[in-house]
């Protein structure tokens, strides 16, 4: 109910002051930030820093985190923009209402699947999926400030095909001092980023980019350049809200809702393990979700939109040496204080100096070095990944995200379908005989085959194992004795175990058998219980490999041992030699040897 009476113990005399350090930083970052995320959904810029007060205090005091910093996010900030816009007049007072109304449905969703501790289903979306849309969601965010960057008339809500054609149509509309402003603030972000690294390198880019815009519309005047700006925020705290619930908005809010649900829920609980490495601290992913929810919950009381963790903030909370989560609550404390303080001033920064701000954030969005990754290390985790990052453009990007969830799943019960199957075989090179896989066409047992399975055997892999049971038998009909080797056989389910019941029961049936070594404890409850006892024998399972063998030899029929020229066991030592075809196991060696 109030986790933070855990972590409220580290608060000292000590811890205070790094808390207190590391929140006025993250007071200084998330004020660009804020500004530039809210343009990006869409928003009049005060209410990306609303997004940044009341939910960073609730998802700090009801998360597990110590590090994790709540607010808006870039992601974020796209879906809900390219949600709601096919909706309402981004800007309109119906739009905030509406993503207000949003806010408030995540918080249900988010704080339902907490309650259900359902924190467990983040690790099943797979971080190929949030590399191929964070990429899509750069190109994204490229296309939807490419108007504010240049001045082309471009409509909104337009796809992003269909925003690069009016691009084009339109390039004779191109602002050029507006363009101009845009890359000043671009290359001024950059090289404070590159050389200026202690500094926040997007108030750097703000400040260079507003400077230069103020200086042209003083000299040129604005109807001249086209250089447009901000306007003042409201120099006030958030103000009261409450979402308009009916039938007919919880009808078109649902599908966007669940998107950003799922979204901000990977990205909070990515972004606090990834920092919990560092620290040394354990998430608790079903508490991240009860605190996100929370957070977003209330916000929707106190104006804010749709919220998350930030991996930039959060980053540098932890950098700037933060003990606690109080670190994020003083953040949110002081925001108030610099809102209040420099909210007049946000009239002199040019909407053309937050598209390129936003270009800067795009950028860094494009994970390269994992892409690259996935691209050498498998293809079909590059098709996944080309798949999402696709479907991110032409696609809803609720639609987008369920897609590359979907097609990453599939893809992980595609691999989980076929279990490693190997014949194996004893190692005669190895002075302990240990086991190996056969090679093709070496030779091995006539009468017993050695089977490794390396996956769990449950009902979407029993097609798999059943076909390869059957087409070794039909090879090789001789080898009537099955021994698997079943260590990296983690789980049976029921199909598994009737799978392996009825091949049991064949084997039998032709003077065989089916044997088990290394069976780990999960598989021999399911296989030794009431349900399948009595199926396969108590002298069916073994603890050594040694044991197995020299049971099953014993079962071996001595007149195909007599003609093998394998004898690849070390009991094979004590039968007489090999009889070649031709001469019969009666006869003298020397008439065997006369008809080899």
């Amino acid at each position: 109910m109030f986790p933070a009476l855990r972590w409220w113990p580290r608060v000292t005399r000590q811890s205070l002051p790094a808390d207190l350090a590391a929140g006025a930083i993250g007071a200084v970052v998330v004020l660009p930030q804020g500004i530039a995320f809210a343009t990006l959904a869409g928003l009049p810029p005060q209410y990306g820093l609303y997004a940044a007060m009341v939910p960073a205090i609730v998802a700090a005091l009801w998360g597990s985190s110590w590090h994790l910093v709540s607010g808006p996010t870039n992601a974020i900030s796209l879906v809900v923009f390219a949600t709601m816009s096919q909706i309402a007049e981004p800007g309109s007072a119906h739009y905030v209402s509406l993503v207000i109304t949003l806010s408030f449905i995540v918080g249900l969703v988010q704080l339902a699947m907490g309650l259900a501790r359902l924190g467990v289903l983040v690790n099943f979306i797979s971080h190929t999926v949030v590399v191929g849309f964070t990429a899509g969601a750069a190109m994204l965010i490229v296309a939807s400030q490419i108007r504010n960057f240049s001045g082309v008339a471009i409509p909104a809500g337009a796809s992003f095909f269909q925003t690069l054609h009016a691009f084009a149509l339109g390039a004779d509309e191109i602002a050029p001092y507006a363009v101009l402003v845009g890359a000043v603030t671009l290359a001024a972000g950059i090289a404070a980023r590159r050389w200026l690294p202690r500094l926040p390198y997007m108030i750097v880019a703000m400040i260079a980019g507003s400077v230069l815009g103020y200086a042209l519309n003083r000299w040129l005047g604005q109807q001249h350049t086209g250089i447009r700006t901000l306007g003042a925020l409201p120099g006030a705290l958030p103000a009261l809200s409450a979402p308009q619930l009916s039938l007919e908005g919880l009808r078109n809010l649902t599908g966007a809702a669940i998107a950003v649900s799922v979204l901000g829920l990977v990205e909070a609980v990515s972004i606090a393990r990834s920092i919990a490495v560092k620290s040394g601290q354990r998430i608790d992913g079903n508490q991240e979700f009860i605190g996100q929810g929370l957070s977003n919950l209330i916000g929707s009381f106190f104006s804010a939109y749709p919220s998350s963790g930030s991996f930039n903030r959060s980053g540098a909370n932890f950098e700037a040496g933060a003990r606690t989560p109080l670190a994020a609550v003083l953040a949110a404390a002081c925001l108030v204080l610099i809102v209040l303080a420099v909210a007049p001033l946000a009239a002199f920064i040019p909407v053309a100096s937050m598209a390129g701000i936003l270009f800067l954030v795009a950028w860094g969005l494009l994970d390269f070095q994992h892409i690259a990754t996935i691209v050498r290390a498998s293809r079909a985790e590059s098709s996944v990944l080309a798949a999402t990052f696709v479907a991110t453009l032409v696609m809803h990007l609720e639609i987008a995200v369920l897609l590359g969830i979907v097609l990453s799943l599939l893809l992980y019960l595609h691999r989980t379908s076929r279990p490693a199957l190997r014949s194996i075989i004893p190692d005669r090179e190895s002075p302990l005989r240990k086991f190996r896989e056969r090679r093709p066409g070496e030779a091995e047992c006539p009468q017993l085959r050695m089977l490794r399975i390396e996956g769990s055997l449950y009902f979407g892999a029993v097609d798999h194992v059943g076909d390869y049971m059957h087409r070794a038998e039909e090879q090789r009909p001789a080898q009537k004795h099955l021994l698997v080797l079943s260590k990296g056989m983690n789980f049976v389910d029921v199909a598994g175990a009737e799978l392996l019941a009825r091949e049991a029961e064949r084997r039998r049936s032709r003077g065989g058998g089916l044997y088990f070594h290394g069976l780990r404890e999960s598989a021999s409850k399911m296989l030794r219980g009431p349900a399948f006892a009595g199926k396969f024998g108590d002298d069916a399972v073994f603890a050594t490999k040694g044991q197995a063998i020299a049971a099953i030899f014993g079962r071996l029929d001595r007149g195909v041992c007599t003609t093998c020229q394998a004898r690849i066991f070390e009991e094979c030592r004590s039968l007489a030699p090999p009889v070649a075809s031709g001469a019969s196991a009666l006869d003298p060696p020397e008439t065997a040897e006369r008809t080899r």
